[in-house]
């Protein structure tokens, strides 16, 4: 019956006046499929529409896309292969765009807007507009203070300033965080400038203001081994910290002390995705080019040669195919790749199987990882020899290294690597929203706004005092959050 008054209500409405509020940026893919399944309206063409659109919803679906940063840069023919891909279904293609988009940022969850990120020996989350950190305070990593060695669960990190943070990056000695203001904070090791305070060479205990990038609004940053490299919102790049093999892209070897932009990079167009590896950098254009530069130890750099890149140079294996890249991910010893249609590349070392091409060849170039072209990826994650690939449907697939349980297999009866993607089966009950991965242990968030860690657990980075491994996913609570949120709604 309220169905039916629903209906007959909306129908009263001006069909344009629907499609401007179902288009007004106010709805994400599973909205728009609640809105087709309780109201029949939406389920209907009405004859206004040309008939290849199946409902209201659709055609709304197929308008949002058409306004997505991502699609709107892509070619005609990788339009179409996205959309066979999604099998003709245009909720399905604006899911995944906005998946792609939140995947190296926040993620929208049941719970609100989370983001989490594996550091060596930590982890660092955003969420209920405050970031939280547990495991080790090594060089003040974890922004707590010169009193604080290690946080055993998950605490809450104070800043000098009142805007919230949007995105974080963690590394083994430094970490950096993105204000909403656009403002950048760091914390950590500075003695190789790595957090952009000048010639400050001391560990910087709490987050501090990146004093240079003032005026210079930012919304990502990434952290290598002592090297930043910054996002700003009009897409330029800067860099900071050491640049033995060119990892800074500005042509030279010499180190940074405050954050410089890559001028190469300026020119070339708008950076839209940038990543870390741990002497060297990856950045993703808005045409879908990938450029990398720094060490090109182990082919990291995707070009064929091993020698170091003292300026961004693009990857000619994905131009000369017209591959249109949309996110990236720098490991330790190898890359991935994620494509317009959901296809997902690898290259570098190969040991232990972190390439997912079932050996342990080196890869000099990209490569597509054709057991998993059944499936419309949205994510990849590349660490120490392992690797993780997040799919549309919230499943995990893993492979690489089982070292410390990191990779999230438990049985018994699987070999020490795993040489090709396998399923999480331990997450089957869960839809995967994010997934990041440390030197030994790796964090995920759900769609409900839960958060799953396992591997090494020794240094508390899973937020657990008394586990020391975690074979099995095993749910982190944040009870510092809950406490805050039972002492608001008293």
């Amino acid at each position: 019956m309220a169905d039916l008054d629903l209906s007959v209500f909306l129908e009263e409405l001006p069909s344009h006046l629907i499609l401007e509020i179902l288009t007004s940026g106010r709805f994400n893919a599973a909205d728009l499929v609640s809105l087709e399944q309780t109201c029949r309206i939406f389920r209907r063409n009405h004859g206004i529409f040309p008939h290849e659109f199946r409902s209201f919803v659709e055609f709304a679906a197929f308008q949002l896309c058409s306004s997505d940063p991502i699609f709107g840069s892509l070619p005609s023919n990788a339009r179409k292969e996205l959309f066979d891909r999604c099998s003709g279904n245009w909720k399905r293609v604006l899911r995944f765009l906005h998946s792609v988009e939140q995947s190296s940022v926040m993620v929208e969850t049941a719970a609100g807007n989370m983001q989490i990120t594996a550091g060596r020996y930590h982890t660092l989350l955003v969420g209920d507009s405050s970031v939280y950190c547990c495991g080790s305070n090594l060089c003040g990593v974890l922004g707590q203070g010169p009193d604080t060695t290690q946080c055993p669960a998950f605490s809450r990190i104070s800043f000098p300033s009142s805007s919230q943070v949007i995105h974080v990056s963690a590394s083994h000695n430094h970490a950096a965080f993105v204000m909403q203001s656009g403002e950048v904070f760091t914390c950590g090791d500075n003695s190789s400038f790595c957090c952009g305070h000048g010639d400050f060479r001391c560990f910087i205990f709490r987050p501090r203001l990146v004093e240079a990038l003032k005026g210079i609004p930012c919304k990502q940053v990434a952290t290598g081994v002592s090297f930043t490299v910054f996002l700003t919102r009009q897409g330029h790049v800067y860099t900071c910290g050491i640049n033995t093999y060119g990892q800074l892209g500005h042509g030279d070897t010499l180190d940074r002390p405050t954050p410089k932009i890559v001028e190469l990079l300026d020119r070339i167009g708008c950076v839209v995705q940038i990543a870390a590896g741990p002497s060297y950098s990856l950045a993703v254009t808005s045409d879908g080019t990938v450029y990398s530069f720094g060490s090109c130890s182990n082919f990291c750099l995707g070009h064929g040669e091993q020698h170091n890149e003292l300026q961004p140079r693009a990857i000619q294996s994905f131009k000369r195919k017209g591959i249109h890249v949309v996110s990236v991910s720098a490991g330790d010893e190898h890359a991935m790749a994620l494509d317009s249609s959901g296809f997902v590349y690898t290259w570098g070392k190969g040991y232990c199987g972190a390439l997912g091409h079932g050996d342990e060849i080196d890869k000099t170039t990209p490569e597509i990882l054709s057991n998993l072209k059944d499936y419309l990826a949205i994510q990849v994650c590349a660490r120490k020899r392992k690797s993780f690939v997040l799919m549309d449907n919230g499943s995990v697939f893993g492979f690489g290294w089982m070292g410390f349980g990191s990779l999230g297999f438990a049985d018994r009866g699987t070999p020490y690597n795993v040489m090709k993607p396998r399923v999480l089966d331990s997450l089957r009950n869960h839809h995967i929203s994010q997934i990041s991965t440390g030197l030994y242990h790796t964090v995920v968030i759900t769609s409900r706004g839960l958060i799953f860690g396992f591997g090494d657990n020794e240094r508390a980075q899973l937020g657990h005092d008394s586990l020391r491994a975690c074979l099995r996913p095993t749910e982190i609570i944040v009870q510092e959050a809950k406490a805050a949120l039972v002492a608001e709604n008293i």
